[in-house]
């Protein structure tokens, strides 16, 4: 037979993940600091119930990330809510949840951008216009991803495991400091979860949908499920657990800071607190130690948003969805799409100063970034119960499962979604609208197929 009219062999992602190894992966995604930035404005916003919104958030995210893992079980080789809803429910709908999130990807290097301008102002250089400090930082984090540097698999690790040991030793000076003030009344107390003269159960709505920002990234896991050996059970598995450990944690470390610090209003800069409350059990080195993995960890991940939206837009270019001239352009020699990189650093500068000057500036992009993270979760839910509780195709169905646990999740996260601040609302509405035409005119009123945005691999 000859070579050319032999058969050739299907090409497939060996199966080489197990459980832990996904674990590892979403925790390296979410980071054990999560909810440290998030601290100072989360106690603002929940007035000293941070722990509540965490523990809130964490039940939502894990009836999500069910959602998630079944889909992921269905669309192995997608893992993304776009292709989720798309498939499922609608592809008009698909694409407007597609352009939901990439709004998040946008989002992500200017979140970053405005903690670590908050953090060098406030606690290492001085004074520095907010607008000049930004600048600086935007115009690091762009040019480093124009020459094409990225951090390593070995880099994260090291860094992962710098933020372990730094919370270590806090976790260890913190329950000493605790236990040595107050013996055990100082380590045990109602109060961060339910303080009756503060808690204000809207408020303490609101805030969830802020402290959720603790949670987000977890839903990558589902982008490895042809990786993984038994991705029907450990996609789903490893999604919730990752979850769990988050929101213990996360609570762990909140609650300790409540403890060692419960008047918020004390705070120098919301943006920074927990800062304060490092240095307050464990002096100036652990407040350097904190603050530089801090630094580290929100300049990586504004690398590798900045890099992954540019990616993003290359592949919306490259498959017709955006403007090709544009956005599919790549530099000849670093081969990296130059023109996005600038694009998403101007978004993040301007968006940084136009926060700063609205005020509350960390807090309006966190829940900026949440109104389309959250309708992507919606989104899951809802394929959720549409594919397994009403299509069903033939399979027993399971009230609970295929039912009742997707409509409390898309119940959850709508209700996190709905508390989001007015400004994010309304900005997000307006990009959401802007999808809207966009999609209107691209499909002639809706009446030609959306053409497809692969989040999965462009990202």
């Amino acid at each position: 037979m000859p070579a050319a009219s032999q058969p050739v062999p299907e090409m497939r992602l060996r199966k080489v993940l197990g459980l832990w190894d996904l674990i590892f992966y979403g925790m390296v995604l979410i980071q054990p600091t999560a909810p440290i930035p998030l601290f100072g404005v989360a106690q603002k916003l929940s007035d000293g119930h941070t722990v509540t919104t965490i523990l809130i958030a964490m039940f939502a995210m894990i009836v999500t990330a069910v959602s998630y893992g079944r889909m992921a079980a269905v669309y192995p080789s997608a893992g993304s809510a776009y292709t989720y809803v798309g498939r499922t429910l609608n592809l008009h709908l698909g694409f407007l949840i597609g352009w939901a999130m990439l709004l998040d990807y946008m989002l992500q290097p200017l979140l970053n951008v405005i903690w670590i301008s908050a953090a060098l102002n406030s606690r290492y250089i001085g004074r520095v216009p907010f607008p000049v400090m930004a600048f600086i930082i935007t115009v690091l984090i762009t040019g480093l991803n124009l020459i094409g540097i990225q951090s390593s698999a070995r880099a994260n690790k090291l860094l992962l495991l710098a933020m372990c040991a730094v919370l270590a030793v806090f976790f260890v000076l913190a329950v000493h400091y605790l236990f040595y003030r107050d013996r055990w009344s100082g380590l045990f107390a109602i109060e961060p979860f339910y303080a009756p003269g503060s808690f204000n159960l809207r408020r303490i709505w609101g805030a969830t949908s802020f402290a959720a920002l603790t949670y987000i990234g977890f839903d990558g896991i589902t982008t490895l499920s042809e990786d993984v050996k038994n991705p029907r059970r450990n996609v789903l598995l490893a999604t919730v657990l990752v979850c769990v450990f988050t929101g213990v944690l996360s609570g762990a470390e909140v609650y300790l800071g409540q403890r060692i610090w419960p008047n918020w209003h004390a705070f120098s800069n919301l943006e920074t607190a927990f800062m304060d409350v490092c240095q307050r059990v464990g002096g100036p080195l652990l407040f350097q130690a904190m603050g530089l993995i801090l630094m580290l960890a929100a300049l990586g991940s504004a690398l590798t948003g900045g890099l992954g939206a540019a990616r993003l837009l290359f592949g919306m270019g490259r498959d017709g969805v955006l403007p090709g001239k544009f956005f599919a352009h790549l530099h000849t020699e670093t081969n990296t799409p130059t023109y996005n990189i600038l694009l998403i650093g101007a978004v993040a500068w301007c968006g940084a100063v136009a926060l700063n000057y609205v005020g509350n500036a960390y807090e309006h992009a966190g829940e900026l970034l949440n109104f389309g993270a959250f309708l992507a979760f919606m989104g899951v839910n809802l394929s959720a119960f549409w594919h397994f509780g009403l299509l069903n195709r033939g399979q027993s169905r399971r009230v609970l499962a295929d039912i009742v646990l997707p409509l409390i999740g898309f119940a959850f996260c709508a209700s996190i979604w709905w508390n989001l601040n007015p400004l994010a609302k309304i900005v997000g509405g307006i990009w959401f609208l802007a999808g809207l035409v966009y999609l209107a005119v691209a499909t002639r009123g809706f009446r030609q197929r959306p053409k497809t945005i692969d989040f999965s691999e462009s990202a």
